[in-house]
């Protein structure tokens, strides 16, 4: 059966299917408005995802083609993959931040081959071994990029504005820009005394920024286009910050489970993160590459047992922390040569 959660004050989640994914399910909040239902997020663009969503809609008495509009909190396919056939259904308006829009421009633009040949020339500078880079040529020599998730995901036709209250009549959402797990991701505060009447400051849907037992991936920001070293680490540093003094009564967020005390959670992600930059600089009394620091840094199992896409994110991951830690005047980065290294100062 579908989950669907009663939040309270016109506010519900729906549990839908992330195919072949331990996180399980992208929670899809469904918000009541004067002028109908308004969805945020809408989940992986599958079949059994797409009946799921329908079905959790259908179970509070709101059908697919009433939805008035969508409102995605980042770009990525567990989150925005179904609002393009929202759209067709109920010719809801879709929004998102004007950075994470570019994403999704970009690579419904771009020709497929380039990602692969962009991301093999990321890993090549990073250290990866040759025979890590293969499948990847191997891929672009077949084609096989075309089947990958969020090629042909929705255009939005709304643009998310940080600081504003969305236009949705009888309700007080504002987003605020969060961005670190990507370039544009936002949080979307209900302005709104809790139904329940928890102390606090209204209700804040937090998509993939703030989890409550899971650190959310905090890698490079993607762009084949542009060369600007981003410091997206410190953005998310930044942004999480901001969320821990905006204290709202309850947390909403796009997986796991709705929580409380949003602060402390904030405060064991900075110290975690804190912990993890200390780490590495211990590592790098010797100049590493970004692989051989992602080889090093402790992950949820060994390296040796990291699925091949995994060690990607990885990768991406560490080199966001040396990337900070580079900022920070901690370490420097030595270009001279392919790949990339890096070492303590």
């Amino acid at each position: 059966m579908t989950q669907v959660i009663d939040h309270g004050g016109g506010v519900w989640s729906i549990e839908v299917p992330i195919p072949d994914n331990p996180l399980g399910h992208t929670l899809v909040h469904l918000l009541d408005t004067d002028r109908g239902a308004v969805l945020i997020d809408t989940g992986w663009d599958d079949p059994a995802s797409w009946d799921t969503l329908a079905a959790g809609l259908g179970s509070v008495g709101v059908a697919v083609a009433e939805v008035h509009g969508v409102v995605i909190t980042h770009h990525h396919p567990d989150h925005h993959g179904l609002s393009g056939k929202v759209r067709e259904a109920s010719g809801a308006w879709i929004a998102m931040h004007a950075a994470d829009s570019a994403v999704v421009r970009r690579t419904r633009e771009a020709e497929p081959g380039l990602w692969l040949d962009y991301l093999a020339g990321k890993l090549t500078r990073a250290g990866a071994p040759e025979e890590h880079i293969a499948p990847l040529r191997e891929a672009r020599a077949s084609g096989r990029m075309r089947t990958l998730p969020g090629l042909r995901a929705a255009m939005p036709d709304r643009e998310i504005v940080p600081g504003e209250l969305l236009d949705l009549a009888g309700r007080r959402l504002r987003a605020i820009w969060t961005p670190g797990h990507t370039p544009g991701h936002v949080c979307l505060h209900l302005e709104e005394d809790h139904p329940a009447n928890r102390p606090g400051n209204g209700r804040l849907f937090s998509g993939d920024h703030l989890l409550p037992e899971i650190t959310p991936h905090i890698g490079l920001y993607e762009d084949p286009d542009d060369a600007t070293v981003t410091d997206p680490l410190g953005d998310y540093l930044d942004s999480l910050e901001r969320i821990g003094r905006l204290a709202p009564a309850e947390v909403l967020p796009a997986h796991q489970y709705a929580f409380a005390d949003a602060a402390s959670r904030v405060r064991e992600l900075l110290a975690h993160h804190e912990e993890r930059l200390a780490g590495l600089l211990a590592l790098l009394a010797e100049p590493l590459t970004p692989w051989q620091v992602a080889e090093r840094m402790e992950w949820n199992r060994p390296w040796d047992q990291i699925p091949y896409g995994s060690r990607n994110i990885a990768v991406s991951e560490a080199e966001a922390h040396l990337r900070r830690l580079v900022k920070l005047g901690r370490a420097e980065v030595r270009t001279d040569g392919v790949p990339t290294s890096y070492v303590a100062v």
